[in-house]
C-alpha cells in the first residue's frame, strides 16, 4: 500500500510539461482574438463607405486557409479572416487589407523565451497586451490598437461572466478540493486577498474547474459566498468529501452550505506547518514518521504512527505536536474511502500542482498589481490547464463511494448492512 511519498509532499507538475502546453494553447488563443479584433476594427472604421448601389466596400469574406507558424512550443494553426476590399487607391488597383499583427508571409516567430513571463504576468493589462503578442509575432505589431486590446480583454470578461454563471444543475461531484492561491503581487490595497479555487471529481472520475473568485482566504463570509453561489445555480447535492488546508475559512462555509461532506486535512499543508515549528536538525527525521502515518494502510496503523511521533517529540516540541494534534480525526478521513483514491485526496495536490508555475513566475514580481487582471489570469490559466487533467485512478469506484449500499474501511469496499 505504501507509495512514494516526494511527490506528495513537493506538489509536482504533471508529468508532462503542462507549462509548454498551457502556453502554446493560451499563445493560439490570444493570437486569433487578437485578429479577429484588429478586422472587426478595420471594417468598422469603413463601414460608412458604400459604392453606388449602396453596398459596403468593406466587409467580411470567411477565412484564408489555414497555416502554421513555427516556434520554439511548436506549431501554432492560424486561421486569418479574409476581407473584401472594393475601394481603388490612386493607381487605380485594388486596396488589400494587411494585418499587422500577422504579415502574409510570417512562418516563424522571434524570442518565444520572452514571451513566457509576459504571458503570465502581464498578459492581461492593457498597456502590456501588444508587447505580449509582439513577441509572439512581430516587432511593433501596429495592428494591435489601444481598442483591439480593450475589445480582447472585455472579451476575457465577458467568458469569466458566462462561465461563472453557468448551470451547475447537471454536475455531481464526489470530491472537491479547496485553497486559497496567493501570488507575490498585491492584489490592491489589501495584502490579504487572494484568489479562491474549488475543483472537483465527477462520478465518472473527470476533474473540473468548479469556481475561480477573488476573496480572503480566511473568510468564512467569501467562501460562504462561493458556496451559495455554487448552490444557486444548482450544485444541490453535497459533495461526499472536501480536501482542504486547516487554516480555510471554508470549513465553517461548508458546514453551513453543504453539512453532510466529510472533512480531509490536507496532509502537504500539515507536514509543512508541523516541520516550521521543529530545528532543522530534527525536521529529517520527523518528516519520515510523518511518512509513516499517512502512507499506512489502515487507519489503526496510521494512529498508532500518529501516537509515535506525539511520544519521541512531545517532551521537547511541544507546540509542533499541538500543531500535529490538531484535527487528528480529520487528517485521517481518507481511510473511509478507496485506497486507489488515497493520493488524489490527502492533498490539495490538484490545486498546487496547476499553480505552481504561476508562482514561480510571480515571485519577482514587485508593487501593485490589478485583483481583476490577476483573477482573469487565473481562471485562462486553470482553463488551459484543465484539458490536460486526468482522470482519477480507480475512477470506477466513484460511483460505489456515493453508493449508500456500500462503505470503505481502510479503503476496502464492504457492504454497509455487515
Amino acid at each position: 500500500m505504501k507509495e512514494a511519498s516526494s511527490s506528495l509532499l513537493s506538489f509536482p507538475g504533471q508529468t508532462r510539461d503542462i507549462l509548454t502546453q498551457i502556453l502554446k494553447e493560451w499563445a493560439q488563443s490570444l493570437l486569433a482574438q487578437a485578429i479577429e479584433a484588429e478586422v472587426d476594427e478595420h471594417i468598422l472604421r469603413h463601414q460608412d463607405l458604400k459604392d453606388a448601389g449602396g453596398r459596403r466596400l468593406v466587409v467580411r469574406n470567411g477565412h484564408l486557409p489555414e497555416r502554421e507558424i513555427q516556434t520554439p512550443l511548436g506549431q501554432i494553426p492560424i486561421k486569418q479572416p479574409r476581407i473584401n476590399d472594393h475601394r481603388l487607391d490612386a493607381d487605380g488597383n485594388r486596396v488589400r487589407f494587411k494585418s499587422g499583427i500577422l504579415p502574409p508571409y510570417l512562418r516563424r516567430t522571434k524570442s518565444i523565451e520572452e514571451l513566457i513571463p509576459w504571458l503570465y504576468l502581464k498578459g492581461i493589462s492593457s498597456g502590456d497586451f501588444s508587447e505580449t503578442l509582439s513577441v509572439i509575432l512581430v516587432k511593433n505589431a501596429a495592428g494591435l490598437s489601444a481598442a483591439s486590446v480593450l475589445r480582447l480583454k472585455e472579451g476575457w470578461k465577458d467568458d469569466y461572466k458566462q462561465w461563472s454563471g453557468r448551470s451547475l444543475r447537471d454536475k455531481r461531484y464526489v470530491y472537491i478540493w479547496a485553497d486559497g492561491i496567493h501570488f507575490n503581487i498585491r492584489l490592491g490595497e489589501d495584502d490579504r486577498m487572494c484568489i479562491l479555487v474549488v475543483m472537483g471529481a465527477t462520478v465518472d472520475g473527470d476533474k473540473e474547474l468548479i469556481a475561480v473568485e477573488a476573496g480572503y482566504r480566511e473568510s468564512t463570509m467569501s467562501w460562504k459566498q462561493l458556496l451559495l453561489n455554487l448552490r444557486d445555480r444548482g450544485l444541490t447535492i453535497d459533495p461526499e468529501l472536501a480536501i482542504g488546508d486547516g487554516a480555510l475559512g471554508f470549513w465553517a462555509a461548508l458546514e453551513e452550505v453543504y453539512p453532510k461532506t466529510k472533512r480531509q486535512r490536507c496532509w502537504v499543508h500539515k507536514t509543512a506547518n508541523v516541520l516550521d515549528k521543529l530545528p532543522k536538525n530534527k525536521q529529517a527525521e520527523a518528516k519520515r514518521l510523518l511518512h509513516n502515518i499517512y502512507l499506512s494502510p489502515s487507519k489503526a496503523e496510521a494512529e498508532k504512527a500518529f501516537d509515535r511521533f506525539l511520544e519521541v517529540y512531545g517532551d521537547k516540541f511541544e507546540k509542533a505536536c499541538e500543531c500535529l494534534q490538531k484535527n487528528r480525526e480529520e487528517m485521517l478521513v481518507f481511510y473511509s474511502f478507496p485506497a486507489k483514491h488515497w493520493k488524489h485526496i490527502r492533498s490539495t495536490n490538484p490545486i498546487e500542482s496547476m499553480f505552481a508555475t504561476v508562482r514561480l513566475r510571480t515571485k519577482r514580481t514587485k508593487g501593485c498589481g490589478s485583483s481583476n487582471a490577476t483573477l482573469m489570469m487565473v481562471f485562462k490559466l486553470a482553463q488551459c490547464a484543465q484539458k490536460g487533467w486526468n482522470k482519477l485512478h480507480g475512477s470506477k469506484l466513484l460511483a460505489d463511494v456515493i453508493d449508500a449500499r456500500f462503505v470503505f474501511i481502510d479503503g476496502v469496499k464492504m457492504n454497509a448492512a455487515a
